[in-house]
């Protein structure tokens, strides 16, 4: 958490507010977060009541918005919704701006995410081109307005940037040295193991709307994926488990088949182009 408030606190361009969930924390985080609070002004701190366990998806964007609902977002041009469990290069908030400002059809978009490799180094947390990343997910307000904001539940960091192409704009990341960030935990990992963070993400992607096959090619990208084989077919796992038990769908109207459209394009003619297909499309090249 100090690795967060400290690269936030040294960023080129501050915060105008900053305003920190504590989502019930029963460790040293209270004392730590009063402590940051303290020393800068513009660092809010919300306390909600410990709801006994961790509740990734629903329970972070409960959380969120939480924090969300004490503002006025009128005043504001640009929001970032952000994990403490991250290191940030110092231009990181000051480059994102810029791209948005020199790309108005970007309603969303981050660096990428860089994790521990075991071996003194670090690499890329393999995330796609075409959508922002959740740990960092930075937004024109407007635009998350508009859009509804985010959907309760998990795969939320997914469905997002479906819904922002859908009404014609780009969600977008960028793997360029000076937006590289260190992400301290894994994605797809929980308080309990990997596997368990593995099956939640198919259930995800069964929630989104997501096809089989899909899921199959998914495998397939993660076998050299540690943990290899088995952290990939824990995805599948937990997209199969999900439509055997009949789970909800996310329903908003026309988004599945705009989904599926474009994973079907995705695997006839790769990411990039079904993107750029879209972005075309919508009158403007895949942003830079």
């Amino acid at each position: 958490m100090r690795n967060t408030l400290d690269t936030v606190a040294t960023q080129s361009i501050l915060p105008k507010l900053w305003v920190i969930v504590d989502d019930g924390s029963t460790d040293e985080t209270p004392e730590i977060l009063k402590e940051y609070s303290e020393k800068y002004s513009w660092i809010r701190i919300v306390t909600r009541h410990d709801r006994g366990q961790r509740s990734v998806g629903p329970g972070v964007i409960e959380a969120f918005y939480d924090g969300f609902n004490t503002i006025d977002p009128s005043e504001y041009f640009y929001m970032c919704k952000l994990d403490l469990d991250l290191r940030l290069p110092e231009r990181y908030f000051e480059l994102l701006m810029q791209r948005m400002e020199e790309n108005p059809r970007i309603a969303t978009c981050s660096g990428k995410a860089y994790i521990d490799d075991g071996r003194g180094g670090y690499m890329n947390e393999r995330h796609g081109d075409e959508n922002s990343i959740g740990a960092v997910k930075f937004y024109r307000i407007d635009r998350f307005l508009e859009m509804g904001g985010f959907v309760r539940e998990v795969m939320w960091d997914g469905i997002d940037g479906h819904r922002c192409r859908m009404r014609g704009w780009i969600a977008r990341s960028w793997d360029d040295e000076a937006l590289r960030f260190i992400h301290l935990r894994p994605m797809g990992s929980t308080q309990v193991n990997v596997f368990v963070g593995r099956m939640r993400h198919g259930y995800g992607q069964y929630f989104m709307g997501t096809g089989f096959l899909w899921m199959l090619a998914t495998f397939v990208y993660r076998i050299s994926e540690r943990p290899y084989v088995i952290g990939g077919g824990a995805i599948v796992w937990g997209w199969l488990k999900s439509y055997l038990k009949g789970m909800r769908r996310y329903e908003e109207l026309g988004f599945r088949e705009f989904l599926r459209h474009y994973h079907w394009r995705s695997l006839m003619v790769g990411k990039a182009k079904a993107i750029q297909e879209i972005e075309e499309k919508h009158g403007g090249a895949f942003g830079k």
